[in-house]
C-alpha cells in the first residue's frame, strides 16, 4: 500500500501526520504546492493511498477506520 501525505505546516495538516505516526502507518509526505495544484487540488491536506485521494475528513475517517479494524 502506498501512502502520500501532501502537505505544510497548517493546524490540519499537522493532525494527519500526527494520526498516521501514532497509527504506525508508514507515509511519504510532500510539501510540492505546484505538484498538488497540477493534480487538480487547491488547499491542503490530501492523502493518497493507493491512487485514491482523500481531503482531510475522508483521511481522518480512513485513518480511524483502520485503525478500528485492528482492534486499536
Amino acid at each position: 500500500m502506498e501512502i502520500t501525505l501532501y502537505g505544510n505546516d497548517c493546524p490540519k495538516c499537522k493532525v494527519l501526520k500526527s494520526k498516521l505516526e501514532k497509527e504506525n502507518i508508514e507515509f511519504e509526505e510532500k510539501e510540492d504546492t505546484e505538484q498538488l495544484l497540477s493534480m487538480g487540488f487547491s488547499s491542503y491536506p490530501v492523502l493518497e493511498v493507493d491512487d485514491e485521494f482523500m481531503d482531510f475528513g475522508q483521511a481522518y475517517k480512513w485513518i480511524n477506520d483502520r485503525s478500528s479494524k485492528n482492534g486499536y
